[in-house]
């Protein structure tokens, strides 16, 4: 069985806007070693779109957007990956995709965790708090930005109940980003 591990940005303050972090070479390329031994991503539709357009154009040598060449590593490892993308609304998906509609979530998810393999990643906000609610997060992962932005989206708004973690890893980084790595307590 592989574990689904939910990751993502948060500042301080809870804030988990895309544009709320302070990206650096060290992160990115810790992210692209852990994107690359990833046997799938999971996306919302907001989240592939995102995606898609930030780091298909890096991974084929364009540089939107002011990216820079440090980045390249982690636009071919997301470039790469195998994705599957939860949504009612588009009608089909490429950049090495599947589309999965929203009324088979909770099935093709613990399909996907009963295969053999390295773990699955899903990030974003509302489908994890949809897979929260439904049990089906093996791991948590917050990359804690040392800044604080007093506004955005925070992660899980409306779960329905507590979730009680336990703390299983941190890694600490010169930007002074620190990941925290936290499991359900069962």
């Amino acid at each position: 069985m592989r574990p689904l591990r939910y990751s993502i940005n948060v500042t301080l303050d809870g804030c988990c806007d895309h544009r709320a972090g302070v990206p650096d070479e060290e992160l990115h390329r810790y992210a692209a070693e852990r994107l690359a031994k990833a046997d799938a991503l999971i996306f919302g539709r907001v989240v592939y779109e995102m995606m898609e357009s930030a780091w298909r154009p890096v991974a084929r040598g364009e540089y939107p957007h002011g990216m820079l060449g440090w980045t390249v590593p982690f636009a071919k490892a997301i470039d790469a990956a195998r994705k599957y993308v939860v949504s009612d609304t588009l009608q089909g998906v490429d950049w090495n995709a599947e589309l999965i509609r929203g009324a088979e979530l909770e099935a093709a998810v613990r399909n996907l965790k009963q295969q053999a393999g390295a773990g699955l990643y899903v990030g974003g906000v509302t489908l994890p708090l949809a897979l929260a609610e439904m049990g089906l997060i093996d791991e948590y992962e917050f990359w804690v930005q040392p800044r604080i932005v007093g506004h955005g989206p925070s992660p899980f708004a409306g779960l329905s109940k507590p979730l009680d973690l336990k703390l299983i890893g941190r890694s600490e980084f010169a930007s002074g980003v620190v990941i925290l790595k936290y499991e359900p307590k069962r």
